[in-house]
């Protein structure tokens, strides 16, 4: 505060001027001075308590405002950290930081729906939360939707709750990411480890290889330590000119390499790898009357990613060279060794490998003799799924950019993410030679067929960025008896269409000699179904197939082959081979003596077939109705993964079975359990990351409008006959997935009434509820000794289903039942007390602290809500029994207690909640001086040990104000009582006014209010919510009480005056 002197006289001539005389002195509280009118912008805004003390409040929002002060405030420490040169920090504030700025860009344009604007929220406020506690500043307290809480506005356990939960969740945060930097030995960014999806966008830049024939080129991510390829195939069809065939795609060749799950980015090893295959002729140097259009293994490019894909390296501009290495073409040398450099000597490449062993043996060598040939990729790892990186990071990835899925599926399945993948790789084949001096040179066509026999069109899928061909040719080895392609394409075909549906394959002897190639004839043909008799989809994994050879066309006409077993495995079980062969003249299936064989590979991803029958018998239920008790049952057998891979398909068939069956009451249960057994499925550690995607099936794609009925009775009833030894284990898992159950009731209400009205059905819902409640009543009122489990588990799950149930339960009933609270609580109360005071006064056993404090916070929680009526007896209650016995147990409690937090707040919330006739009242029930004495020197010793060491940690800054707060008014109070017993010359207590005087010393000297000590952000944020009290207690102590006690101890109070006159004024 500024003053001046008025030298002339002055008359206001607007209301916003004041009227001044010589020698007028004028306060100015503040000024903006010396600020170019050209740089001075204004903001709508409103202003609080105008004056000294007025609150500037902006109209922008909230979470902007918040935004804003976070980046000012990130802005100086990231500063410093430059020129303190802590790069590794200064990088990952960085990243951060322009997260931030991103995200506030977004918040103001004012274009996000409210669903993505909620979705956004809440990761700007993980990222600061987050990132504060990284910075060392103060943790950040919010509710459920990401507000700051009001202290002024909420109770104080639940500010307590919030800050343990807020820490908590930072603290698990902080630790898993220490946890993946000691696996994966970090020392750069880290990654997103809260994100349960990845993407790997890859843009390909260009690749320099003088091939002279077209090639096509097949990047995939791969594990070296597995040996096996991660993703599916992303396709680039390259010229002989050095450009993409397709003129268009010219600079605009991209993918993103989806699914990719929190397992898969902490992989020891990741390489990105690419095989070449040129399609020409069968040697490079053949002239036109050779063979073309053949498809012949050329070489390999492989670079590790692993850094990328553990965060260390970030650079999406960056340009990456990865070295193409050429296989051995020189067929003449019968070695078939490498001519390059002595680098991999020990590494002899063949042109006739399969191109994926290869990749060790270039990973192994470290170096490669590239010769300058390669391709040229920029890359960045990208949190979240397709449609997530679509959204967030549009400058990247859009519509047109490739998509390579996982072979396999993503950590998530959300309901309608439909999938319907079939991953064939052609492993390995043994041919004979026949009448051929040397191996035949074959090729493997493979197509897909119905029943009939007809070609599925562009089924095929060899790489992402194409769209699907009929039939996919391998790979041509020259001479080679037993060929090894290890080639994987996806097969996709209309869900309905795979059980009709059936992979063919027919092998080819390929001259080189293009007049001789003309006149080659498949020689033999396998099969395989997609689906097994039983009607499962078939099993992942190796099948080995039967080739069948012949002369005539019956060979490739499936009614003739579909009759024969198509694996070894089904040859086995028909018999002899030749049993079913007797209406095929000259089509059988070769002798083992030939030593003929091909070997395939499968892997289904599929969200609507699965290779499990009882969950099968489950999803077909309609098909074999006469099952539906067997199917249900069996469900309890299947694998959890299965389940969770169908939980939309499988809760679907549930309802289905119940409202379809309902004549059926056996089914009722059945289904019932089966609910009970997948929300208690959901509800395990493995799966819990599966509990967003229940919420969104029951919120979004659960349809069945009447199963709150059967879902009702079938509860009521297992309640009812709890004392049923063989319902006891049901009730109980029921009881545990009560929560979801009910969300199921209420939800499946909801659409009742949102389709049918409110009359439709008269009282039937809220009879059920009232019959179920009833149920629970008479279940809790019998001896403590009976189903004491069940009882347990009742109190414990009950309370997690009333918000829900207010939604739809009877309003006007809902009005009673609140009128009724009241005297709950005066009867309850008094016997919790009761509880609470035996545990705490309990000496010869050790007192439950984390129960008590459980309890004695949830009723003072209960007590502060708004809407609950007069509390002021209840606090009385708890004031009178538990005030006195929570101050010793704090007192006697070690600061390393797990529960000396917990009854700090709860002693706090006490405090903070009696008014001034509780204190007087409190003071009343002491029945001698004495008892007052000993109270106040109790009360003053605690509080100065708690300021004095706080319990709380140093960046709970909410709490610990809120704390100080409370405490600094009951001194208040306890001042007066002071006065009234202790002041004058005949009742002066020496020691109770030194602890006094300490305790105030201790607190204008605590560190939280030493304003000067902090940042400009956080002394704003004190003073907001504080009012700077600080100087308020300087002036209490200083002038309320020192004067009137001089003439008792001068030299004692001189000396504390002294250190407090000596302190610092904010």
């Amino acid at each position: 505060i500024l003053e001046w002197t008025a030298i002339y006289n002055y008359e206001a001539v607007q209301d916003v001027e004041l009227s001044l005389q010589v020698g007028d002195t004028v306060h100015i509280l503040e000024m903006y001075e010396g600020k170019s009118q050209t740089t001075t912008f204004l903001y709508e805004a409103t202003v609080e308590d105008r004056g000294q003390h007025e609150t500037v409040i902006p109209s922008e929002l909230p979470l902007v405002q918040e935004l804003t002060s976070t980046l000012r405030e990130w802005a100086v420490i990231w500063h410093k950290l430059y020129v303190d040169n802590r790069m590794t920090q200064f990088r990952h504030l960085q990243q951060m930081t322009y997260c931030l700025i991103e995200w506030r860009s977004q918040i103001l344009s004012g274009t996000l729906p409210k669903d993505e604007l909620a979705e956004l929220k809440k990761k700007v406020t993980a990222k600061i939360d987050y990132g504060n506690r990284i910075l060392g500043l103060d943790l950040v307290v919010r509710d459920d939707n990401g507000n700051i809480l009001d202290p002024d506005e909420t109770s104080t356990i639940a500010l307590f709750k919030s800050h343990e939960m807020a820490s908590k969740r930072i603290d698990e945060r902080i630790q898993e990411e220490k946890s993946l930097q000691q696996n994966l030995d970090l020392r750069g960014q880290p990654v997103f480890n809260t994100t349960h999806t990845y993407s790997l966008y890859v843009n390909f830049k260009n690749f320099v290889c003088n091939i002279g024939e077209d090639a096509e080129l097949f990047m995939s991510l791969y594990d070296p330590d597995q040996s096996k390829l991660i993703s599916e195939n992303y396709l680039v069809r390259w010229g002989s000119n050095g450009m993409p065939k397709e003129i268009e795609k010219l600079n605009n060749l991209q993918v993103i390499f989806t699914d990719l799950s929190s397992l898969d980015v902490i992989r020891p090893k990741i390489s990105l790898v690419c095989q070449i295959v040129r399609v020409g002729h069968m040697e490079l140097k053949d002239g036109k009357k050779h063979t073309g259009g053949l498809r012949r293994p050329f070489g390999v490019a492989v670079m590790d990613i692993t850094d990328i894909i553990h965060g260390k390296v970030d650079d999406e501009e960056k340009q990456h060279f990865i070295p193409f290495q050429q296989i051995a073409m020189e067929t003449y040398i019968r070695q078939r060794q490498l001519i390059m450099s002595p680098l991999m000597t020990s590494h002899v490449i063949g042109e006739n490998e399969p191109l994926t062993s290869v990749f060790n043996k270039v990973i192994a060598a470290k170096e490669v003799n590239h010769k300058g040939q390669g391709l040229w990729v920029s890359l960045k790892l990208l949190p979240g799924d397709l449609a997530q990186v679509q959204k967030d990071f549009s400058h990247l990835v859009d519509r047109s950019t490739a998509v390579a899925r996982k072979m396999g599926f993503p950590e998530i399945i959300l309901p309608g993410d439909v999938r319907n993948d079939i991953y064939i790789t052609l492993i390995q084949g043994e041919f004979d030679k026949g009448k051929k001096k040397t191996p035949k040179n074959v090729e493997v066509t493979m197509s897909v067929h119905d029943e009939d026999g007809n070609l599925l069109e562009k089924a095929i899928h060899p790489g992402a960025g194409y769209e699907g061909i009929s039939e996919y040719k391998s790979v041509v080895y020259y001479q080679v008896k037993q060929p090894c392609w290890y080639e994987t394409v996806k097969v996709s075909i209309a869900i309905e269409e795979v059980s009709r549906c059936h992979l063919r394959f027919t092998f080819r002897h390929r001259s080189s000699q293009e007049s001789r190639d003309k006149s080659e004839r498949a020689f033999g043909v396998a099969f395989v179904k997609l689906m097994n008799a039983d009607g499962t989809t078939l099993q992942d994994g190796k099948h080995n197939l039967v080739i069948y050879k012949g002369d005539n066309k019956k060979m490739e006409d499936a009614k003739f082959y579909l009759t024969l077993p198509g694996t070894k495995v089904e040859e086995e079980k028909d018999g002899p081979p030749g049993k079913n062969l007797h209406h095929l003249a000259n089509f059988t299936p070769t002798k083992d003596s030939t030593k003929d064989s091909f070997q395939i590979g499968t892997l289904i991803c599929s969200t609507k077939l699965t290779q499990n029958v009882d969950l099968l018998g489950l999803l077909n239920w309609r098909s074999n109705s006469q099952h539906i008790a067997h199917n249900l049952k069996k469900l309890m057998d299947v694998e959890g993964g299965e389940i969770v891979k169908f939980l939309q398909d499988t809760l679907d068939a549930l309802f289905n079975i119940m409202m379809e069956m309902s004549d059926n009451e056996t089914y009722d249960f059945l289904v019932f359990d089966a609910l009970v057994f997948i929300i208690s499925l959901i509800g395990d550690i493995k799966f819990q990351h599966f509990n967003p995607v229940l919420e969104t099936y029951i919120y979004k794609h659960f349809s069945t409008t009447l199963a709150y009925v059967k879902l009702t009775r079938v509860l009521n009833y297992y309640v009812r006959n709890a004392d049923d030894s063989s319902k006891t284990d049901l009730l109980f898992a029921a009881l545990k997935a009560l929560k979801y159950l009910f969300r199921f009731i209420v939800q499946s209400r909801v659409l009742y009434l949102r389709f049918y009205g409110k009359d439709e059905d008269g009282d039937e819902f809220n009879n059920a509820i009232r019959k179920l409640f009833f149920s629970f009543n008479v279940l809790m009122d019998r001896p403590l000794e009976e189903a004491v489990k069940i009882k347990g588990a009742a109190l414990k799950y009950l309370p997690t289903i009333i918000n829900d149930v207010k939604l739809v339960f009877d309003p006007v009933e809902l009005r009673k039942l609140e009128t009724v609270l009241k005297q709950c609580r005066d009867a309850l109360l008094p016997l919790l007390i009761d509880q609470l005071s035996g545990q705490l006064d309990d000496n010869s056993n050790k007192p439950d602290h984390e129960a008590c404090s459980q309890l004695l916070s949830n009723i003072l929680e209960v007590l502060d809500w708004k809407d609950v009526g007069p509390t002021a007896v209840h606090i009385q209650l708890i004031m009178e029994r538990l005030l006195r016995r929570i101050n010793r147990t704090v007192i006697g409690m070690s600061r390393q207690s797990l529960h000396i937090g917990s009854f700090v707040a709860c002693m706090t919330a006490i405090l903070r909640q009696m008014d001034d006739f509780h204190y007087n009242h409190y003071i009343s029930t002491f029945k001698t001086r004495q008892d007052i004495i000993d109270f106040l020197m109790e009360t003053f010793i605690m509080f100065k040990d708690l300021i004095g060491k706080n319990v709380y940690a140093n960046d709970w800054m909410v709490m610990n104000m809120m704390q100080s707060r409370v405490f600094l008014r009951a001194v208040n109070q306890f001042t007066t009582v002071l006065n009234r017993f202790f002041l004058d010359q005949a009742s002066f207590e020496l020691q109770l006014w030194n602890n006094y005087f300490h305790l105030a010393v201790a607190f204008l000297t605590h560190e939280s209010l030493q304003l000067e000590n902090f940042s400009q952000a956080k002394r704003n944020k004190i003073v907001k919510n504080g009012r700077s009290r600080q100087w308020s207690l300087h002036v209490w102590v200083e002038f309320k009480h020192v004067n009137g006690l001089a003439h008792f101890k001068t030299e004692i109070v001189s000396s504390l005056r002294s250190k407090i006159e000596g302190f610092p004024q904010p």
